[in-house]
């Protein structure tokens, strides 16, 4: 299809509870830069049930325009039901191109979306930005295995549409509210909806896992040597108040639930401070938590990849260094 506007659009992704989900929020920090490139809007959409949290949310971090869809058909994602919504919004109003948190919720509604509109996708991108000659958005992402960083431009069809990793982008400061706030009546019929919502189960092992909304990890890798490794890492994050991380190599291994998995294939994240411990630096993993703020590396290996990237470095063991670090987090607190 043809665009209709120059218009940015920023698919903020709602809770059951109405509030928005961080990747949504984040992702209007980049799409503010690459509007103005654009010479067009950026425009929130927010589909969901009872979202007045997300549309105050999305006013505050910079949306110039919102574009509201509310029913209850909403308050639980399903594919259907969402894919109506949002291409219904698209043919209606015609954006260049569109932004979507690589969520779970995300990953399924941008391909399906894109089909339906016959355009293309660049799905989990880690970096964006605008070719000013020509207004095409460059999509970039890791390609072979993570060896490798692709960028991607879609040039033929409107909107131009990519996924993108939640914590890649940092929340921008909250601003004085004055977004032109637009609500659509979009209802979706019960027998267009084919999938129901029967339970939904919040905790995976018995933990709840919020890696994306940590502003602090603590994470091991490999050198913890096992399961009771871990308590070690654990500890450490007790006494921080911080969450803790693993790399692909622990998960593979069997010593720690996949929900911490950080890297390319379990979640990106920003915090403002992130201790490796334990872990040598693998493309892969550094393509998860590289924009963190602080990075803290504690590994036996002088020659670690992790040390490239961080900011503070400890070559030790981590069972001798981490109990030394407790305690004079602990002594310092008094």
């Amino acid at each position: 299809m043809e665009a209709k506007t120059k218009d940015l659009w920023v698919f903020v992704e709602t809770n059951e509870d109405g509030t928005a989900k961080n990747v949504g929020i984040e992702l209007l920090t980049p799409g503010k830069m690459m509007a103005g490139k654009q010479g067009g809007a950026l425009v929130a959409v927010v589909i969901g049930s009872g979202v007045d949290e997300a549309v105050k949310a999305a006013n505050e971090h910079g949306a110039d325009k919102i574009i509201v869809v509310d029913g209850p058909e909403y308050k639980h994602y399903t594919t259907d039901a969402y894919a109506i919504a949002l291409c219904t919004l698209v043919e209606k109003y015609g954006p260049t191109s569109m932004l979507i948190g690589a969520t779970n919720n995300g990953r399924d509604l941008g391909p399906r979306v894109s089909c339906r509109l016959h355009t293309g996708l660049t799905a989990d991108c880690t970096a964006l930005d605008i070719d000013e000659e020509t207004g095409n958005v460059a999509w970039t992402r890791p390609a072979f295995g993570g060896n490798l960083m692709a960028t991607i431009i879609c040039p033929n069809h409107r909107p131009q549409i990519g996924t993108v990793r939640p914590g890649v982008f940092k929340k921008g400061d909250v601003t004085a509210a004055g977004a032109e706030v637009i609500k659509e009546d979009i209802h979706v019929a019960d027998d267009q909806i084919r999938t129901q919502v029967i339970e939904l189960i919040r905790e995976m092992g018995g933990e709840n896992v919020d890696l994306e909304g940590a502003e602090i990890i603590v994470s091991g890798g490999r050198g913890v040597g096992g399961p009771e490794g871990f308590d070690t890492i654990k500890a450490l994050a007790d006494t921080l108040g911080a969450t803790v991380g693993a790399s692909r190599a622990a998960v593979d291994a069997g010593w720690i639930a996949h929900a911490h998995q950080v890297g390319q294939t379990g979640k990106t994240v920003g915090p403002k401070l992130y201790i490796a411990c334990g872990i040598s630096g693998a493309i892969q993993h550094l393509a998860g938590m590289s924009s963190s703020d602080c990075i803290v590396a504690i590994n036996k290996d002088p020659d670690a990849p992790i040390f490239d990237v961080a900011d503070y470095g400890v070559v030790g063991n981590l069972f001798e260094v981490l109990p030394v670090l407790v305690d004079e987090i602990k002594k310092a607190r008094g």
